[in-house]
């Protein structure tokens, strides 16, 4: 082998491992020789965006281009404020303290050996915003984590979900109407009198459509996505704006309200589906997010196109966010607060899972659906504070 060919054999082996290496570190897959190790970080988790959460693409953006490697632990929103945040409690973590913990022994956030967590991400602002504040003890709150960051991260506006001819009659009755291609609810006052005096769906037209004109929630008692749609229609009743005064007027039509709605589902997931089962004889117009139907369009294409021409989605003027938020307690957490705002996992928050990103929802490409859904949510209310619902709950429920 003469000199020419030994140096041609050296250049390509050189070459060979070049690209090998570039390809390792552009790859990112953890175990890569240049990816580097993993950070774990632990969130407390509550409902409504676990196939987002669990989402392929966004674990690998988290990992490959963020090191982080994300265990969720799930929590109902309630049990946050309650309970110690501490992942032994939901089974998790230290083994012995699952133990001790279910002989009665107490443990709280500061106790030795506990499994604490990084984050908190809730599904619902009223209990980011109370979880901010200190402890009351003599409601026997636990001890809270110091927040050191967070936010609005995943946001997505109450909506009514309804049918052709149902809009079509609301219409005629001023109660609805048509901007661009979107459906607004824009008398919600007068729609909301309807249902209070017991009129028919017969009255306005619909003649096929038997017994009082309803709109059928979840249950706000037990219900966060009910209490946040209940808590829009105090607000719609308040003018606006929640006020000691004005509470104390509002809360008996509310109750009457909530009494003629007749049965409630426990969940979102389940109205939804028997929405879309039953058809406008079933269910002629329901509450729930906007996400549901670009979550559904995206999991069953099939389903979807049989009845995408059919339903309506109706924007009540003013609507309500549901606002998922995340609570940062480490610089851990705050590196995947960070991650969140990465661009590429906002875009398939949006367009596989239907949840707006941002303080205000954001702006997005609508046409691919074919349906009416707004670029931007600009007519909404406030958030309420928890004494706030926690008064409404317990007037629904009696006490």
């Amino acid at each position: 082998m003469n000199k020419k060919q030994i140096i041609g054999i050296l250049i390509f082996v050189v070459l060979v491992g070049v690209i090998i290496g570039i390809k390792a570190c552009s790859s990112g897959e953890s175990g890569g020789i240049f990816s580097g190790p993993l950070t774990d970080v632990y969130v407390a988790t509550g409902g409504g965006k676990e196939d987002f959460l669990a989402d392929e693409e966004v674990i690998k953006i988290l990992k490959d281009k963020y090191k982080l490697n994300v265990v969720y632990d799930t929590w109902s929103n309630g049990k946050t404020i309650t309970w110690p945040l501490i992942r032994e409690k939901v089974g998790e973590g230290n083994k012995d303290i699952v133990s001790r913990m279910s002989n009665g022994e107490e443990f709280t956030i500061k106790s030795v050996g506990v499994s604490t967590y990084d984050a908190l991400f809730t599904s619902d602002q009223r209990f980011y915003d109370y979880y901010k504040l200190f402890p009351n003890k003599d409601n026997n709150e636990s001890d809270r984590y110091t927040v050191l960051d967070g936010g609005l991260t995943l946001n997505t506006p109450i909506v009514i979900y309804s049918w052709g001819p149902v809009v079509d009659s609301l219409i005629k009755e001023n109660i609805v109407t048509e901007e661009n291609g979107v459906y607004f609810i824009s008398d919600m006052d007068k729609l909301m009198n309807y249902i209070l005096i017991s009129k028919k769906w017969k009255d306005v037209g619909l003649t096929d459509l038997y017994g009082s004109i309803n709109i059928a929630s979840t249950d706000p008692v037990s219900s966060s996505p009910g209490a946040t749609y209940y808590g829009l229609l105090l607000a719609i009743l308040s003018g606006g704006e929640v006020t000691t005064d004005n509470i104390q007027n509002n809360l008996p039509k509310l109750k009457d309200f909530y009494i003629k709605s007749g049965y409630m589902n426990n969940t979102p997931a389940d109205l939804f589906e028997r929405y879309l089962k039953t058809g406008m004889g079933g269910n002629a117009m329901i509450v729930d997010y906007e996400k549901s139907i670009i979550d559904f369009a995206n999991s069953n294409p099939n389903g979807f196109e049989q009845v995408k021409d059919s339903i309506r989605i109706l924007y009540p003027k003013p609507t309500i966010w549901n606002s998922h938020c995340f609570a940062a307690f480490t610089e851990n957490g705050k590196k995947l607060l960070e991650a969140y705002n990465d661009p590429e996992i906002q875009k398939i928050a949006w367009e596989k899972y239907g949840f707006r990103t941002g303080i205000t929802g954001g702006s997005y490409d609508v046409s691919k659906l074919g349906l009416g859904i707004p670029k931007e949510i600009t007519s909404t209310v406030t958030s309420l504070k928890m004494d706030t619902y926690n008064e409404l709950i317990n007037y629904l429920k009696g006490n």
